[in-house]
């Protein structure tokens, strides 16, 4: 049976249907927003929606199906809130390699390319696969959302990222081109050749070249949307899409016409720029570009020395998608790496989530869980500083999506909410416990995967039918 018609199998064997009611009873729910769980909660679900959640009391519609969780916990499934899932799968050779990006599994990275001529143009949306066994493995864990962002090739621009869904079909993605991508440590002043000033150097020069660039439009639509404020001109919604900007440029330009037209949602503050950075001097100089660009809408990636200057991004109102454990000087831009970075932002005021950049970031994106329940653990810990169990998973939650403008849609059990959740065993934090059903829209998702697969193949064969290796 070929892969693809598994999957459609199993999506159609996917229950409840999307179009069902249905309400989950006598767990411990979790609504995902910080707050603490509640006992004996319920969560009604109507047409993919969460309809109600919480200490509900409400008379159900008939034909309600009713789910018994009495001894289980509830949640939100959870948000990957840096990732490359679907971009690459398991291990293989240098060969195999369909890209040069920097993914952990040194493997198939199929986002971003060292080779090709375009850098923040690039898409991430068509290299996604729904059927790499990456996304299956954080399926099976409760991962039900991911924000996904390309790797940086030979520029400090990767592309575009998208939010998708870990739902068994064919169809992932949530919100496409939804932020532009950028490395602005260490590794960008590498890819610029070698200096974080230059790096910062061609940064600017870049949404200076967007800036020149002008949609195309007829007389009569020129004369009526003529402005001298870029981020006042009709955004394109696809910067891929034929109809590209139509200006005149300085004849020194560095990027390409189409490179230069995805930045321009960016210098609009259409799109969300990501910026990868670590130590404390490149997020004051990250935290200053909003003064020359003023339409920037930035969200800071890794941030492992961000307990430095806490103050300071809480003021500027950035989010942080941070690397949750980080405790180590792994390199010099992180030389100030303490496990207490995040509990510290947060009591500072930033809007801080969790998220796994050039940390197995394709694969094991559950892990997430864990790094919430050590966060929690922190708190016990004499002059160490950790943060609440409800702060903790809405740093897995609900808090990467409002990073992204997206609260109202996804990571947590509201009214109107799209009916992602999950039933667990037990505390979803602890790592003992496992997730027992997944839905995704209101759909209930498959749980198998390649590994379960292979352990129900081999668990009961007979010794002779086993491979000559194994009978010995």
């Amino acid at each position: 049976m070929t892969r693809a018609l598994l999957a459609a199998l199993l999506a159609a064997a996917a229950v409840p249907a999307n179009s069902a009611t249905f309400a989950i009873t006598g767990g411990t729910v979790a609504l995902g927003d910080g707050s603490q769980p509640i006992q004996n909660g319920v969560v009604v679900v109507r047409d993919g929606r969460i309809v109600a959640a919480g200490d509900v009391r409400m008379k159900l519609p008939p034909g309600t199906q009713v789910i018994d969780a009495t001894g289980k916990w509830v949640t939100p499934g959870i948000v990957a809130g840096f990732s490359r899932l679907g971009l690459a799968e398991v291990d293989l050779t240098a060969s195999e390699e369909d890209g040069g990006g920097k993914s952990d599994t040194s493997g198939a990275a199929d986002d971003t390319t060292s080779n090709g001529p375009f850098n923040a143009a690039i898409d991430v949306v068509p290299a996604i696969n729904p059927l790499d066994t990456t996304i299956a493995v954080n399926r099976a864990d409760g991962v039900t959302r991911a924000l996904v962002a390309p790797s940086t090739g030979k520029s400090i621009f990767a592309g575009q990222g998208a939010v998708i869904d870990t739902g068994a079909d064919m169809e992932p993605v949530t919100a496409a081109r939804k932020f532009q991508f950028v490395e602005l440590g260490e590794s960008g002043a590498s890819t610029a050749g070698g200096s974080r000033s230059s790096a910062f150097a061609l940064f600017r020069n870049a949404l200076r070249e967007a800036s020149q660039l002008r949609r195309y439009a007829s007389p009569v639509q020129s004369a009526r949307t003529e402005t001298s404020d870029e981020r006042d001109r009709p955004v394109i919604r696809d910067p891929n899409e034929s109809r590209l900007y139509n200006g005149q440029r300085n004849q020194d330009v560095l990027l390409t016409r189409y490179d230069a037209a995805a930045l321009v949602p960016v210098l609009q503050g259409r799109q969300y720029l990501f910026v990868h950075i670590e130590r404390a001097r490149d997020i004051l100089n990250v935290l200053a570009l909003p003064r020359e660009f003023p339409g920037l809408k930035l969200v800071l990636i890794g941030a492992s020395e961000g307990w430095m200057v806490a103050d300071r991004i809480a003021r500027a109102r950035v989010p942080v998608i941070a690397s949750a454990v980080n405790d180590l000087p792994a390199s010099f831009e992180q030389i100030a790496a303490t496990q207490s970075n995040v509990g510290r932002m947060r009591a500072a005021g930033v809007k801080v989530s969790i998220g796994m950049i050039d940390d197995n970031d394709t694969r094991n994106l559950f892990m997430e869980r864990q790094y919430a329940g050590n966060l929690v653990g922190l708190q016990k810990i004499p002059g160490a500083t950790g943060v609440s169990w409800g702060e903790a998973l809405a740093m897995i939650t609900s808090r990467p999506a409002e990073a992204i403008g997206m609260g109202g849609e996804i990571g947590s059990l509201a009214a109107g909410r799209r009916a992602d959740l999950v039933i667990w065993s037990g505390d979803p934090l602890e790592g003992s416990s496992a997730a027992e059903q997944v839905y995704i829209d209101g759909v209930r998702q498959p749980l198998e995967t390649h590994q379960t697969r292979l352990l129900e193949r081999y668990r009961y064969l007979n010794r002779r039918d086993l491979p000559e290796a194994y009978r010995h």
